[in-house]
């Protein structure tokens, strides 16, 4: 047995204990910690009813505008209502200019063979893109006859002699384009269909 182990007095347990003081300071701080916490929920809750008020306000004061005039709807009517569409390509469309001899763009969009129900007649109806404009319009009559346009496996060629596209009937050669050789095989197809039934009392 060591002699020179050293007996253990009342002063050295105490030693090992945390003094008084830091035991207050740190349930003082508890106290403290739980006091800001709840004043950060009041703020919190402050903070809400103040964006609150602010939505009301802005809901209170959002002005109302009524419109100075009515419009009413209108049913803008097409001309087409009593026709059935029989074909229907997208098409780019020429007329030759005899008095400049050159041949100008008259527009690009569909190309649609309409069918009266009324007459049983066929027309030839083409509108531009976007503006809907008309830049044909005639019957397909029998004795027009597509020629191919020279260097073109796409496009044909025909005089038409009652265009009404821009009022008075007027005769018209026209050049008429496709996006491939396919449809404009079937554009001729279809267009001799048409003179045939249009051959028909």
């Amino acid at each position: 047995m060591s002699t020179d182990a050293k007996p253990t007095t009342a002063e050295d347990s105490t030693a090992t204990k945390p003094p008084t003081a830091s035991v207050f300071s740190m349930f003082g701080g508890k106290k403290a910690e739980k006091t800001e916490t709840k004043e950060t929920k009041e703020e919190e809750k402050k903070e809400v009813k103040k964006t609150d008020d602010d939505a009301e306000a802005v809901e209170e004061n959002d002005p109302q505008f009524e419109p100075i005039v009515h419009l009413e709807k209108v049913d803008v009517k097409t001309n087409e209502e009593n026709e059935d569409v029989l074909f229907k390509v997208r098409a780019k469309l020429f007329r030759f200019d005899a008095e400049a001899k050159e041949w100008k763009e008259r527009g690009t969009g569909d190309c649609k063979f309409l069918k009266s129900k009324a007459t049983g007649k066929v027309r030839l109806l083409m509108r531009r893109d976007k503006t809907l404009k008309v830049c044909a319009n005639h019957i397909i009559a029998p004795e027009y006859i597509l020629k191919p346009n020279v260097g073109s496996d796409r496009s044909w060629v025909y005089t038409c002699t009652g265009d009404i596209a821009e009022g008075d009937a007027e005769a018209f050669t026209f050049a008429i384009r496709f996006g491939n050789k396919e449809n404009a095989d079937k554009f001729k197809e279809e267009f001799e269909k048409a003179q045939e039934l249009n051959k028909k009392d």
